[in-house]
């Protein structure tokens, strides 16, 4: 029997903030949203998404309350080795896209989170300072992916967009936020509204990627 999982029984209010009203005071009105999204359909509905609505933004209780749900991710002996560093501010989030090529800078126009996404060496996969494994700093890099999955699957689950980007300039990275040598710089993730529907991608059949024994 198919079970259909549910993220959640009732999902917190997103606020999806429109235009300023055009008054003195300059106060942007917003719109409160409520639904209940089964797990299948933020499945369906994720997508890496390249083009940003501008005109929303999302408030720092909003980004919290996604980066709260990536600590439910697994990680090697609960080392939770993932750090994320938040850009908001409209000047951070410029010097970072100025950090991960033209090509990407275009994709995120618009989106007004980029995170930075690191883990902690030598953690994960790590007993006493030695390797568990071949695999060694690897699980570190596979915990933190772990955490960034929880992380955009929540944030399509309330309604937002993702994408997931590797080009990025790791050394000036690391000075604009003053990351430490000891933890290693991933992806950086955009987190927005989608401005408009991306196009769904082919997935290879699932006997050519599984194999039953």
């Amino acid at each position: 029997m198919k079970t259909n999982f549910i993220m959640a029984t009732a999902l917190t209010v997103v606020m999806l903030t429109g235009c300023t009203n055009g008054t003195d005071n300059g106060k942007q009105e917003t719109e409160s949203v409520t639904a209940a999204v089964s797990f299948d359909e933020v499945l369906r509905s994720r997508r890496s998404v390249r083009s940003y609505d501008a005109t929303k933004t999302i408030t720092e209780a909003e980004v919290r309350e996604l980066l709260v749900a990536t600590q439910e991710a697994p990680s090697w002996a609960n080392q939770q080795p993932t750090k994320y560093y938040v850009a908001m501010t409209p000047e951070k989030v410029e010097a970072v896209s100025n950090l991960i090529g033209e090509r990407n800078k275009q994709n995120v126009a618009g989106a007004p989170v980029l995170i930075v996404s690191t883990y902690e060496k030598g953690k994960s996969g790590f007993f006493n300072g030695q390797a568990a494994n071949e695999v060694g700093d690897g699980w570190g890099a596979y915990d933190n992916g772990l955490s960034n999955c929880y992380f955009i699957l929540a944030a399509r689950a309330k309604g937002y967009d993702t994408l997931i980007i590797d080009g990025r300039d790791s050394d000036e990275l690391r000075k604009l936020f003053g990351i430490p040598e000891s933890e290693a710089i991933m992806a950086v993730l955009a987190l927005g509204y989608r401005a408009e529907e991306p196009r769904k991608p082919t997935h290879r059949p699932i006997d050519e990627v599984v194999q039953f024994s």
